[in-house]
Parts: C-alpha cells; structure tokens; sequence
C-alpha cells in the first residue's frame, strides 16, 4: 500500500480521480490490509470492486502509462483476492500483451484458474503479434483440449495470421489450418476468409489465394486490397488491372492505397491507358490532393517516359516532400534526362531541403552519365558533411560515377574506404574497369572476390564479358563462360546476350547460336545480339531467318533490332533491302531515333546512294557528333572532299564538339585528293579539343603525305611520333610506295610493318606487288617465302550477288557453296569455250 499511493500521486492531474479514489479506499486502504479480520464483501460489492479495477486496467489515468502501473494493479488484484476472477484476468492479459510483455501475460494465464475462449484467444493473438508464430499454433492446438466452448472467428483469425507469419516455410501448415476451417464451417467467412487470403499471398501461393477470394460470399475493400496486391508483388500486374476493374463492377470504394498500389503495377507493366484511367478516378474521387498518391503518380509517369507530365504534377504541387523531390530527380535519370535532374537537385538546395541518400545516389548517376566530375565531387563532398558517404547506395553511387567520368584513381579510393565490401561494390568497380578496358585491374578485383570467398553475381560475369568482347578476348570470354556454368548461373536474358554478343565479335557465330537456342526466356536484347552477330557476315540467310522468327514469336522489334537489319543490308551494299527496311522502321515511327539515323545514313552511303544519304540527314530533327561523322565519311570515301569539309564547318558552327571520330573523316577526306597543307591544319588543330592524335590519325596523315609524292616528309613523320608506329602505319607509307615505284623505301617500309606485326598478310602482299612491278621474281618468291615460313596466310576473297532476294557468297578455292558443283561445271564450260574460239591478239 506504501508503494502504491506515491506511483499514483506523481501522475499529473489537476482533478484527481475518483477511480483512484476508489482505490484508495477499500479493498485498497490500510484497513483491507490490516491485521484485523475484515468480514467478506457481498457480491454486490466484489462486482463493483472488480468494474473498478477493471477501469483502472482499461483506463489509466494517464496515456500510455509504464509497466511498473499493471504490475501496480496485478499485485493488488492478488492482495484483494480477485486472482480467480477470469474477467480481470483477460483485461490484464490484453494489457500485458500490447506492451508485449510475454512472460507476466504468460504467467497470468498459466495462473488462472479458469479460462474461456477469450483468455485462450488473447494469448494466442499476442503470440502471433510479437512474431512467436510457432508458439501460438502450438497454443492452438492445447486450446482444443481445454475449452468446451465453440470457436470464433476472432480465434480463428489469429491462428491463421500465425500460419502467415511462417512465410513459405507454413505452407504445409497453413494448408492443415485451411482444411480444418473448412470442416468447421469457417473458411467463407470474411474475417477468416481475408486471412487466408492474405496467408496465401505471403506464401507466395497465389492461385490458392485466388481459389479462396473467389468462394468468399462477402468481400471487403481489405480483402480486394490484399488480393490485388498478391498479384502486384508476384509480379503479375496485369492481372491486378483485371481484377481492379472487378472492383469497381462490385461497387466497392477505393482508397489512397489502392489506387497508389494499382498506379505502382501500371507503372511496373508500362500500361500508360490503365495508369491513365486510375490517374482520371483518382481525380473525381478527389484523391490527387493527397501527397502519396502524386508521389506514385510522378513515379508512374516517369517511368512510362512521360516526363512532362510528371513535371507537370509536380509544379502543381502546393506541398512537396522529400519523396516528391526524389522521386522527381530519379525520374529524370532514369530517362536520361540528366541536365534535368542535376538543376531540379540544385533548386532543391536552394530552397533549404537537405538531401536525403536516394536523392545524392540519383544525381550521381546524372553525374556520371554526362560526365560533371567536378559536380559529381561536391555531392561527395555533401555526403561526407551530412554522414550520408557510409551509405552502402552513396558509396557504390560515387564509385560508379567517378568511373564513368574516367577517374579510377578517385573510385579506387571510395571503394578501399568502404569498411564492408560487398559483391555490388565490387560489381560496381569491376565494371569501372571494363567500361576503361583496364584488363588485369579486372582480373585482379575478380580474383580478390574469390579469396573473399565473395561468390560472383550474374552482373559480375556481365560486366567481365563486356570487357573481354571489347577487346575480342575469345579464350578469356570461354573461361568466364565456364565458371559461370560452374557458379550454377543460368543463361538468363543479361548472361544469354552478353555471351552471344562476345562470341558474335569473335565471329564465332556457331557458339553465339548454341547460346542463344539454350536461353529460354529471350527478350528483344537477346534477339538483338544474335542479330548484330549476323549482320556482321554477308550472307543474310540465317539474319532473315531470325527476324522471321522474332516475329513469329510475337516479340515487338525496337530501333536497334532495325539498326541490325539495316547494318546488315549496309555490308552487303543492298540498296533494296535497305530501302525496305528503310521503310519498315519509319511505319513503326524510329526514324527519328539518332541511333537508327546515323545506320540509315551509313547504309545509304555504302550504298553509293549520297543523295539518300544526305536527305535523311537533313531530315532528322536531332543531330548529334555521330550522326555528322557518319556523313563526312560519306562524303569522304566518294571523294567529295568539299561537301565533306563544308560540312565539318557546319558542326562547329552548331557547337557540335568534334570527336575522335570525326578527325578520321575529315583527314580521310583531305588525302583522297591531296589537300596536304588543309589536312595537317585539320590534324594539329585536334589538340584544341583536347584530343589526342591515335594510330588511325598519324596512318591518314601518312596516306596524305604519301599520295602528295612526299615520301621522305611521310617517313620522317612517322620516325617523330609519340606513340609506337603499328603496322597499319607503315603500310600506308607501303601503299604509297608502291604507287609510286619506291622498291627501296617501300622494303623499308614493309620490314618495319612486319616486325610490328608478323601476322599481318596486307604487308607481305604489297611489298610482293612492288617487286613484281619492277620484274624482281627472286624477291617475289623470298616474300612468299617468308609468308610460308612465318606461316602467315592470306585472306581468301570474298565476293556475293543478290538473286531473287538472297545474297550468294563466293570465297576463292572454297566448295562451301550449296551449289557449288553447278557453279565450278559452268566455269569449266567457259574455259572449254574461251580455249577453243578465242585468240588473243599478240603485238
């Protein structure tokens, strides 16, 4: 009684209680707990004292009081002699057990004396609350045993969440709990039957969960929700749409979340009309003034490529929170609206908001894509300041930033700083080096995963693939390919491409088939690689074959499926099947795609259509560096060299940034016709944008000098290079020898071409040429000598024609050809022929 009076005095209330008046009295005063004998309370008076101490349980004096205040009341519950009372023993389980105090509501229970359905089933409901699942269905079933009285749905309730909380692990008993509701005459009901909705959705279990949805007589907004949402998670979207529509057929209000949740399934299927009519309900429902569902809204439209739109939303919003600003910047990144995304971030320092982890990881990313590396500094600068920089996101952010911008130093550093290195970390890192085509810095990272005892993901076989069909390392590519096999990876749609693009650029177009026949979900990137690795041959067979399958299958082609059709219709100088390509992917509205202008425009070039060509370039609304370099090579390789150089003078003039490309073109160009003085201005000027001359610039300055006549400045030039001359160098010193008779110099030539590389064939054939010309047979046959000997072989020629829609490739001694013998029979006819009606004439 000491103890009691204080606790209850220390509660702030200016007018006191009379409950806590009433307790203070009897059977709480000293007199109850005297040594005196006190005569037994009538019934009366014990029903009132129990409603009193049952308020005192249910309400407390003041909110959300401590523990110290039940157990206050519980020992004066055992003083008072009020322990059997089964009614204050469940008001005091139920406040044991929101406080989640398990053991004391435990030792109540197992104290009482007598229990209903409600002790049983508070007890229960607490175990399944604070997460202990197994003891609650263990409880069930002793229930069974100790209560005569029927069950409720409250009970019933409360088991079946316990099966939920199992997860996938309770699907077997979940499974018993539904047969014994159903033979309990329970299982229709909408309390029990939202539940076992909802067991079977986060068991993953979905067509059950359906099964169960459908036989409910009644069903309420939360068991829709649950339903639609089940199908949203197990990514079966579409059918969420269908069963939304449903609802509304049923006459059952929607709310906030499940028009949030709905726009998110839209999102997830890009069903712009269905995201549409939600976005319309929610407007005469009066819901787009609350902020979550603008939030989903902005994010709906962003990821469906509606930009504007979602901007639009998000101008008009009077109240904006940190999800909005957020999701708004993601958005922009995601579709590459980067400048986008950098101002709306620092409009959002301007306004006094701190950026929060999502919103630093998005602009980083920005930042990377169009290379701000000093922006890209100062978020990583904010980082530190706010304590954001040991976010696992941030981090991995910064490392992938600083590598797109090309300072791998600077990521190197952020990724030894981090204290927990993970496979995304390494992921992220590895494919900095492969994107720079730093090799053994690669390796090297991939090996320090392997003594981690780190295994691997499908995205760190990924990116090492991309590096090692970069720079064609065919057996590299093969090991990778078996230690994905080992690793158990599976030749999903990002291994299956990436395997079948490595073994394509390595023209092993066999191997790139085998692959892509054993992925079995194959989306259009797949269908992709396998096309760009046919296009890179001449014979378009098997390339027709395939888009006629893709078709088959019902899979929609996207601009780079065209882009492979009309490369393929380029190496074959095809005009017609350019020109119906050409026509397929304007019907389908790429045209103005850069990407597919650019093919077009080098298509039609190749094509020797310059006029085509030159239209679809003025055509386009949209010209990057790309699209003009494909046109000045145009220009360059026909040997118009002033539309060529006039055209280089536009692209400045439109503050289009030369490239390394573009410096290609142009001295290409000046070579074709000799225009020495204009094409060395062309070659010093690229270190007024910051580029650096590589082999492919100082061989057409070579062939410049070289087809001027200016053989000792050609050779001279080369003697000063920076870099190490490759072969491809002193065979343009070699060409111009030979078209000019230089035998000595062009020896000099050759030698140097073949110490570079002894495997190049080009070299030895041309120096072979320059000694034929000149009736020097003893050199000629020391050069075929050599080639034996250094076992070099030539390149066999190649030669094809059209007929009736299908490319016929010839190769010299070759009998490949499906009809060869008919083609080999005829050329005997005309050398029968030639030998017996023709003389020539012999002066």
């Amino acid at each position: 009684m000491r103890r009691f009076k204080p606790i209850i005095s220390r509660f702030p209330s200016p007018n006191p209680n009379p409950i806590i008046t009433t307790l203070h009295s009897s059977p709480f005063s000293s007199s109850s707990t005297s040594s005196s004998p006190t005569p037994l309370p009538s019934k009366r008076e014990q029903r009132r004292r129990t409603r009193e101490i049952a308020t005192l349980l249910q309400s407390p004096p003041v909110p959300n009081p401590p523990i110290s205040y039940y157990k206050i009341v519980h020992g004066h519950i055992l003083v008072s002699g009020f322990q059997s009372d089964t009614f204050l023993g469940n008001v005091l389980l139920y406040c044991y057990s929101k406080l989640g105090c398990i053991e004391s509501a435990r030792k109540v229970f197992d104290e009482m004396p007598e229990r209903n359905l409600v002790s049983w089933g508070t007890v229960i409901a607490m175990y399944v609350k604070w997460g202990l699942c197994e003891e609650a269905l263990a409880l069930f079933l002793e229930s069974r045993r100790g209560v005569d009285e029927g069950l409720n749905e409250f009970v019933l309730g409360s088991v079946v969440r316990g099966c939920s909380g199992l997860g996938r692990d309770g699907v077997g008993v979940g499974g018993q709990v539904h047969g014994f509701l159903v033979r309990v005459g329970f299982s229709q009901g909408v309390y029990v039957g939202t539940f076992l909705v909802d067991m079977y959705v986060k068991m993953g279990q979905i067509d059950e969960a359906r099964l169960v949805f459908d036989e409910l007589m009644v069903k309420t907004p939360v068991t829709w929700t649950i339903m639609i949402m089940g199908y949203v998670r197990s990514g079966r979207s579409d059918v969420a749409l269908m069963l939304f529509s449903e609802m509304s057929d049923d006459g059952v209000v929607r709310d906030t979340y499940l028009i949030s949740c709905m726009l998110s399934a839209c999102a997830t299927l890009q069903c712009l009309v269905g995201g549409e009519q939600i976005h319309a309900y929610a407007l005469r429902r009066g819901f787009e003034r609350d902020a979550s569902v603008l939030d989903v809204l902005i994010d709906f439209y962003t990821k469906c490529g509606k930009v504007r739109s979602a901007r639009r939303l998000f101008d008009r919003m009077v109240t904006k929170n940190m999800v909005t600003w957020t999701t708004m910047i993601s958005g922009y990144m995601k579709n590459s609206y980067h400048a986008d995304a950098i101002e709306l971030f620092g409009e959002m320092n301007l306004l006094g908001w701190k950026y929060d982890a999502f919103a630093c990881t998005s602009v980083l990313t920005s930042c990377g894509s169009v290379q701000a590396l000093e922006l890209g500094r100062q978020v990583h600068a904010y980082t530190i300041k706010a304590n954001l920089e040991s976010d696992e996101f941030v981090k991995t952010g910064l490392i992938d930033m600083y590598c797109k911008c090309d300072a791998l130093v600077d990521a190197r550093r952020v990724f030894n700083d981090m204290s927990d290195r993970d496979v995304i970390s390494h992921n992220a890192m590895i494919e900095g080096y492969s994107r720079n085509e730093h090799l053994y810095d690669a390796l090297g990272l991939f090996h320090e995963m392997r003594l981690k005892m780190l295994n691997p993901s499908l995205l760190t076989f990924v990116s090492l693939l991309g590096l090692s069909a970069s720079i064609l390392a065919l057996e590299l590519s093969k090991q990778i390919h078996c230690l994905m096999t080992k690793f158990g990876i599976s030749l999903d749609t990002f291994a299956g491409s990436s395997l079948v693009d490595v073994y394509s650029k390595c023209y092993l177009l066999k191997d790139a088939r085998l692959v892509f026949e054993e992925v079995n979900l194959k989306d259009v990137v797949v269908w992709n690689a396998m096309l760009f690795g046919y296009a890179q041959q001449p014979e378009n067979g098997e390339l027709n074959e395939l888009y006629y399958r893709m078709q088959l299958s019902g899979l929609k082609p996207n601009e780079f499926t065209y882009v492979a059709l009309v490369i393929s219709a380029s190496n074959l100088a095809s005009l017609r099947l350019g020109q119906k390509f050409h026509g397929q992917l304007i019907k389908k509205g790429f045209d103005s795609d850069p990407y597919v202008t650019n093919a077009v425009v080098d298509m039609y070039s190749k094509c020797g259509s310059l006029k085509e060509a030159r239209n679809m370039f003025d055509s386009t609304t949209w010209r990057d560096v790309t699209c003009f370099n494909s046109m000045i090579s145009s220009y360059a390789h026909h040997g118009q060299v002033g539309e060529a150089l006039q055209l280089y003078d536009k692209m400045l003039k439109e503050r289009i940034q030369p490239n390394y490309v573009t410096f290609i073109a142009v001295l290409s160009a000046c070579s074709h016709t000799g225009l020495v003085e204009t094409g060395l201005d062309h070659f010093h000027s690229m270190y007024n944008f910051v580029i650096q001359p590589g082999t492919e610039h100082y061989a057409s300055v070579v062939a410049l000098l070289g087809r001027a006549g200016k053989l000792s400045e050609a050779k001279e030039f080369i003697e000063k290079m920076p870099i190490r001359p490759e072969a491809i160098v002193w065979r343009s010193l070699l060409t111009a020898c030979r078209a000019a008779g230089n035998e000595q110099l062009g020896a000099y030539a050759a030698r140097m071409a073949i110490s570079a590389d002894r495997d190049d064939s080009g070299s030895y054939i041309l120096l072979s040429n320059i000694y034929a010309i000149k009736g020097m047979w003893h050199e000629v046959k020391e050069v075929r000598n050599t080639m034996d000997s250094n076992q070099v072989i030539k390149e066999a020629g190649r030669s094809w024609i059209e007929v009736d829609s299908k490319v016929h490739v010839f190769v010299a001694k070759d009998k490949a050809q499906r009809e060869s013998d008919a083609v080999y029979s005829t050329l005997d006819d005309l050398v029968r022929h030639m030998e017996t009606h023709y003389s020539p004439e012999i002066t």
